[in-house]
């Protein structure tokens, strides 16, 4: 099966430390055969968390989109991102409006999406790559090594 028609699962994250604070998004995008195939990660400097989970979901998108992934589950413990997708909530602050219509115009790409809340314990792959970076940010705002708190 070619990564072209291969159903591929997507898992993002956002943290911020201090909400507002040092803010990053991450994804990893996962095989059937549950294969790491990409993970990435943004730093946004001072931003708050939902900014932060949004990132983390574009990213992830994008990087789907350059795997030539056609079939994606979207998995995120962000049950406002969730909610905010299906439209069940409308997205009303304007930080996140045009974060929310770029989603969507990157989904739209896809062939098939299937989107669901997971429990934050299933979402650790994300979760890890936004502390990395972080971790990394932090470090190097400081001028050396970077602590390790949880996002």
């Amino acid at each position: 099966m070619s990564i072209a028609t291969e159903r591929l699962t997507l898992f993002a994250d956002g943290g911020s430390r201090g909400n507002p604070g040092p803010a990053a998004g991450g994804a990893v995008l996962v095989a059937e055969d549950g294969t790491v195939l990409s993970e990435v990660a943004v730093y946004l400097g001072i931003a708050t968390n939902n900014v932060a989970e949004w990132h983390g979901l574009l990213r992830g998108l994008e990087a789907a989109a350059e795997l030539g992934a056609r079939r994606l589950s979207v998995r995120l413990d962000s049950e406002l991102v969730v909610r905010q997708l299906t439209g069940v909530y409308r997205v009303k602050h304007p930080d996140l409006i045009p974060l929310h219509g770029k989603a969507r115009r990157l989904l739209a790409g896809f062939a098939e999406v299937d989107i669901a809340h997971v429990r934050r314990e299933h979402n650790k792959l994300a979760d890890a790559a936004v502390n990395r970076c972080l971790d990394e940010a932090v470090g190097r705002e400081r001028g050396g090594p970077a602590g390790k708190t949880k996002a």
